[in-house]
C-alpha cells in the first residue's frame, strides 16, 4: 500500500461537525479577498483596509501577503485532515466504511468551509517552498484515500484496475462542491454528502451497489442541487 509521512494531528471529536473556525480578523479579510479578487487581483493595502488597521500593523501580524496565504491554505488543509482522521478511526477497518466516511468528510469540508476550500486553486500563486509543503498536506490525504481503495481492492469490495486514478478522480469530484455548492440551495451539505458517496462508490467499482440505481431514480424526482453564487464564507 502507498505510504506518506504523516503531518501532526489535532483534536476533532465529532468530525461531521465544522464549527467556525477561530481565526485571525486579518485571516478572515485575507481570505474575503483572495476569494472575490484573488491572490495576485488583492494587494496588503486592500487586506488592511477591510480589516480597518495600517499596513504596519498588519504587518505585525504577518510578514507578507505570502504569508497570509500559506497560513489560510495550510489551516484549510489540517483541518480535513484531522476530520477526515477521526472519521477513518470511527469507521473501523473496514474498507467500505473507511472510504465512504472519508467521502461523507471532504464533501461536508467543502461545502461547510467553502471560502477556505476554494483557495485551493491558489496553489498556483505559492512561491516554490511553500508550494512543496502544501502539497505535502495534500498528497497525505490523497495516500489516506488510495490506501483505504487498494485495502478494498485486496478484500474483493472494489474492483477497479486503477486505483490511484479513482482516487484522483473522486477527490477531484469531491473538491467541486466548494465551486458550486450555495447554502440557498435546496440540498443540505449532508445531502449532497450522501449522494456523493454513492457516486464515488461506483468510481471505485463497488461490487454491493444496488443502492446506486434506487438513488439515480430518486434523483430525477428532486430538484438538483443549487449552483448559486459561492460564498467566502468559511
Amino acid at each position: 500500500m502507498s505510504t506518506a509521512p504523516e503531518p501532526q494531528a489535532g483534536a476533532v471529536q465529532r468530525w461531521r461537525e465544522y464549527p467556525p473556525l477561530d481565526l485571525h480578523p486579518v485571516l478572515v479579510h485575507a481570505m474575503e479577498a483572495f476569494n472575490e479578487h484573488g491572490y495576485h487581483g488583492t494587494s496588503v493595502r486592500d487586506i488592511a483596509r477591510r480589516v480597518g488597521v495600517t499596513v504596519p500593523a498588519l504587518y505585525y501580524h504577518y510578514e507578507n501577503k505570502q504569508a497570509l496565504l500559506v497560513t489560510l491554505l495550510e489551516t484549510s488543509m489540517r483541518d480535513v485532515l484531522d476530520h477526515c482522521r477521526a472519521a477513518v478511526a470511527e469507521a473501523g477497518d473496514d474498507p467500505v466504511a473507511r472510504f465512504s466516511a472519508m467521502i461523507e468528510c471532504i464533501v461536508l469540508f467543502m461545502a461547510n468551509r467553502r471560502g477556505l476550500a476554494f483557495l485551493d486553486t491558489e496553489i498556483r500563486s505559492l512561491e516554490p517552498e511553500n508550494r512543496a509543503r502544501y502539497v505535502a498536506l495534500r498528497d497525505y490525504l490523497e495516500y489516506m484515500l488510495l490506501d483505504t481503495v487498494e485495502a478494498g481492492i485486496a478484500q474483493g469490495h472494489f474492483t477497479t484496475p486503477i486505483p490511484a486514478d479513482a482516487s484522483r478522480a473522486v477527490l477531484t469530484m469531491c473538491q467541486g462542491v466548494s465551486n458550486w455548492y450555495s447554502s440557498d440551495g435546496p440540498l443540505s451539505p449532508e445531502a449532497i454528502a450522501e449522494r456523493y458517496v454513492l457516486l464515488c462508490l461506483g468510481t471505485v467499482g463497488h461490487t454491493d451497489s444496488p443502492s446506486l440505481g434506487r438513488a439515480a431514480s430518486a434523483q430525477r424526482s428532486r430538484p438538483r442541487a443549487g449552483t448559486g453564487a459561492r460564498s467566502a464564507s468559511s
